[in-house]
């Protein structure tokens, strides 16, 4: 399955998964480098479909992503959104993470703080922008962390 046959299958997908719920919604597709992007709108079903801590949207994008696998698709990394959650919890995180690293930058001491791993992307990406400034996430599991400290020159 090539490229876009990948992403028209995803997206069908999760269509088909909606409405098994009762939701009929045209998912938006897009990609972004390997990695499909299915947006769903805004509906009453929001708090549903993202669920406690964003469980059941990690649970859809889980289940397109093992569908795409078992059609032997070019793409198979998703990334499932609902009615923007995903983008507008990425804005406070790096909200949050600009203090983080003001913090560091002020006391010179590192900050460790436990995020998920789509959390700590964010934070990662975030400060490449700062030269005095690095991150690495240490720990397993649902214990990991990222460590937010100031470069020593």
């Amino acid at each position: 399955m090539n490229r876009e046959e990948s992403i028209a299958f995803a997206t069908k997908y999760l269509e088909d998964i909606l409405s098994f719920f009762g939701v009929n919604l045209a998912v938006k597709s897009t990609t972004d480098e390997d990695v499909i992007e299915l947006s769903v709108p805004s509906t009453e079903y929001n708090a549903f479909l993202i669920g406690r801590n964003a469980e059941t949207l990690r649970s859809l994008q889980y289940l397109v992503s093992m569908a795409l696998h078992s059609k032997d698709a070019e793409l198979t990394r998703v990334n499932v959104d609902v009615a923007d959650y995903k983008r507008q919890r990425a804005s406070r995180i790096e909200e949050k993470a600009e203090e983080w690293i003001k913090r560091v930058r002020e006391t010179g001491e590192p900050y460790e703080v436990g995020l998920n791993a789509a959390d700590r992307r964010v934070v990662h990406k975030l400060a490449q922008d700062y030269s005095d400034i690095e991150t690495h996430s240490e720990g397993e599991g649902r214990e990991r962390k990222i460590i937010i400290s100031r470069i020593e020159r």
